[in-house]
């Protein structure tokens, strides 16, 4: 999946037989200082930090298109990635492609498959896992607060398409990919992890909690399950550990209010949105 030559219909050639005026966009992913290194106590409401020891990310089904009705291009297969390994990691190549906007742009974050690649970061045995598991993240780690430690280890399968993306480009918000003349768009499709932890699924406004979560751990065995959480009703929340607003989404349970969370890991360049929907 990490080359696409494209029809001649569309393009001028690929390889030796090119011509001048076409462009490449190179498609990579990378999860952020708060992924590779750790969440910050200071970033949450209630003093916890965050370390992950795992955050696998089945990315692909990769689309571009003009506004024209025209069928787009996309890279259809997936790749398996840990954004806990440093660094930004390839995903995807659309080369020898029409120097012009390219506003429609989509991904998806899906459960791993036969078409799943190993990309950076993640071993044979993490494929293998996430392909028995069905999962499309993996998100596994330990929380502290002072001496209190909690381990997670949590698998979500929900498909989701990013659609629509958009972000900043050279300083102006860009609908897209630009493609120009013998130029290269790169384009990050960053993961952020820190959206497992809000206390609400669509205010702008969410914090970062974890003391309603580490409540889930009614055994008292250090782990907190997505069993355990699924257990934690949101009405028993004590207040003073946040409000977990859902607005319109019908979710009754700490389970389940996660895995909505993690729909919305998926970001465009950085901090620029895509509309997070099922795939088509």
């Amino acid at each position: 999946m990490t080359h696409l030559c494209l029809a001649a219909a569309l393009l001028a050639g690929c390889g030796a037989d090119e011509t001048a005026g076409t462009g490449d966009v190179v498609f990579t992913t990378w999860g952020e200082g708060y992924i590779e290194e750790e969440i910050p106590a200071s970033a949450f409401e209630d003093g916890w930090a965050i370390k992950f020891s795992k955050f696998l990310v089945v990315l692909g089904g990769v689309r571009i298109a003009d506004d024209s009705n025209a069928p787009g291009l996309e890279v259809t297969t997936t790749k398996l990635v840990d954004h806990v390994a440093p660094g930004v990691k390839p995903l995807a190549t659309f080369a020898n492609l029409e120097p012009k906007p390219w506003t429609k742009v989509s991904f998806e974050i899906r459960p791993a498959a036969g078409d799943t690649e190993l990309g950076d970061g993640a071993t044979a045995a993490d494929l293998d896992a996430m392909k028995q598991g069905k999962y499309a993240i993996w998100a596994e780690g330990e929380a502290t607060q002072g001496a209190v430690k909690k381990t997670f280890r949590w698998g979500f399968g929900v498909p989701t398409m990013y659609a629509e993306c958009k972000g900043e480009k050279d300083g102006r918000e860009t609908h897209g990919v630009l493609v120009t003349n013998g130029g290269t768009d790169n384009v990050e499709i960053t993961i952020h992890g820190d959206h497992l932890f809000y206390d609400d699924l669509q205010s702008p406004n969410a914090k970062l909690r974890f003391n309603a979560l580490a409540s889930a751990d009614t055994d008292n065995d250090g782990e907190i399950t997505l069993a355990e959480l699924t257990a934690k009703k949101l009405v028993d929340i004590d207040p003073a550990d946040g409000a977990y607003g859902t607005g319109a989404v019908d979710v009754n349970d700490l389970g389940a209010f996660v895995t909505d969370l993690s729909r919305t890991v998926g970001h465009f360049r950085g901090e620029g949105e895509c509309i997070a929907t099922d795939p088509k």
